[in-house]
């Protein structure tokens, strides 16, 4: 009775359901919680045994978005400011939903060169807004961790035909540990892709010259003049606890010097490139040769998007190409340039926002972002008992409770309750963060929809949970 096949004419009416349902839900999200606890017993109505039969197409529907419109969590609200997590523009949400619609095999040219035809030209499109170099190669992932698990598979693969090995092939066996060298503001999913490719999450040479992780320029050119062999070298372009830098053009000039691989880290902060006022944060990133980005970042499209460029595309078909398959430039195969082979067509997305929005629609978006970051960081340097901890960089504001007269050895365990307070609370979401050894709150302003009133909000709140965990204050 219920093989989908004899429900084939439910679909558009399921599609319907959906349709008519986002319409409510997306006229609130500007106004309720972030995450309404209340409705948290909703998620039992998911689980239970696997039916033995099935409700059919429009019960399923139905029940999933009546409990999913209540009981998700509004990432893509503008007031969840937790970790860095952007949200979804109208124009993106709808091009993922053309994206489901058509369900494209988007690996091949030959199962799609519809699929194919956009990711090139998003591709070109992003190269264009971040600064990079027309002739890079470049590849959709899913996720950062994934884009730079790509640039750094391509190192590994450069670095060992430095070494007279195919690493594809033949693998690591009989050859060095590769050498990887840090300041201290490298991202575990860089640490992440190390682990994966057998170069070891630990394997890394961190240069730091304090204790906020700043990278010391001179104790990596030591390491570097004391290798024999070529190095890679992974630099971050916005460090998730307080936007801060890497200096990228620096880093080039000492890759360039010993003849190393110079990977970037851009997830969020690549999209300074931009602006105008903030590009001179990315000075250098146009010759690091793999640069990796996050697209359900600051490009605000849905998930799962992440991007990676690298500066040889044939190295990326050496470093992911299959066995006895060729490279066609004029018919590019895009899972022989990335790790996966079933990939969905996520480029219609991308390309449905840069479409809509264009070069002056992201440079106001990044631009308003970082004055609401100012705004904020004002509002603590003003407040008596807040500290900021970090200048405002770009879209993060590191900060923490510090009232006078409380001990600095009570202050962490008091910023963990406030931030534990404000997550159960439910309006906002900005958690904690450990920051040169102190807990501390890092928003981070990355969401299209997120306004002053989101700004005033958050510290209004932050008041009223303060007086609740520390009523003393």
């Amino acid at each position: 009775m219920h093989d989908p096949l004899f429900e084939r004419d439910a679909a558009p009416a399921a599609l319907d359901l959906v349709a008519r349902a986002a319409g409510p839900f997306l006229g609130t999200l500007t106004d309720r919680p972030v995450h309404d606890h209340a409705a948290d017993h909703l998620m039992d109505l998911l689980d239970g045994p696997l039916p033995d039969r099935g409700e059919g197409t429009l019960a399923a529907v139905e029940e999933l978005l009546a409990v999913g419109t209540r009981a998700s969590t509004q990432t893509s609200g503008p007031r969840f400011f937790h970790f860095v997590v952007g949200g979804a523009t109208p124009a993106a949400q709808a091009g993922d939903w053309v994206t489901s619609l058509l369900d494209q095999a988007g690996g091949l040219h030959l199962t799609s060169p519809l699929a194919a035809r956009a990711e090139k030209v998003v591709l070109a499109w992003l190269k264009d807004l971040c600064g990079l170099p027309e002739p890079y190669g470049g590849v959709l992932t899913p996720s950062a961790t994934f884009a730079n698990l790509t640039g750094l598979a391509c190192a590994r693969q450069w670095w060992g035909e430095r070494h007279g090995a195919d690493i594809v092939s033949q693998g690591l066996a009989g050859l060095p540990r590769m050498p990887v060298l840090a300041g201290g503001y490298i991202h575990p999913s860089s640490r992440k892709a190390l682990q994966i490719l057998g170069v070891g999450r630990d394997g890394v040479t961190v240069c730091a010259r304090d204790d906020a992780g700043r990278v010391d320029l001179a104790a990596m050119e030591r390491e570097l003049a004391a290798l024999d062999g070529p190095a890679v070298i992974v630099g971050n372009a916005g460090e998730v606890n307080t936007g801060d830098f890497d200096p990228i053009a620096a880093l080039a000039d000492l890759a360039e010097r010993y003849g190393a691989w110079l990977h970037v880290d851009g997830a969020f902060g690549l999209f300074a490139a931009a602006s105008p006022r903030l590009r001179h944060l990315v000075a250098g990133v146009e010759r690091a040769h793999s640069v990796a980005a996050d697209g359900h970042k600051w490009l605000n499209v849905p998930y799962e998007s992440g991007f990676a460029f690298v500066h040889d595309q044939d190295l990326m078909f050496r470093a992911f190409g299959a066995w006895g398959a060729h490279y066609l430039p004029s018919d590019v195969n895009y899972n022989n340039l990335g790790p996966e082979s079933s990939r969905r067509a996520r480029a219609f997305p991308i390309w449905a926002t840069l479409r809509a929005y264009g070069r002056q629609g992201y440079r106001q978006l990044v631009e308003r972002h970082h004055d609401l970051a100012l705004r904020l960081g004002e509002a603590v340097e003003k407040a008596p008992d807040l500290e900021l901890l970090a200048p405002v960089t770009l879209c993060v504001v590191c900060f923490r409770y510090a009232p006078p007269g409380v001990p600095e050895g009570e202050l962490n365990d008091l910023n963990h309750r406030i931030g534990e307070e404000l997550i159960a609370d439910g309006r906002f979401y900005a958690g904690t963060t450990t920051y040169r050894g102190m807990t501390a709150l890092r928003p981070a302003i990355v969401n299209w929809r997120t306004t002053a009133d989101d700004i005033d909000g958050l510290v209004r709140v932050l008041r009223e949970v303060i007086a609740r965990v520390h009523p003393a204050g």
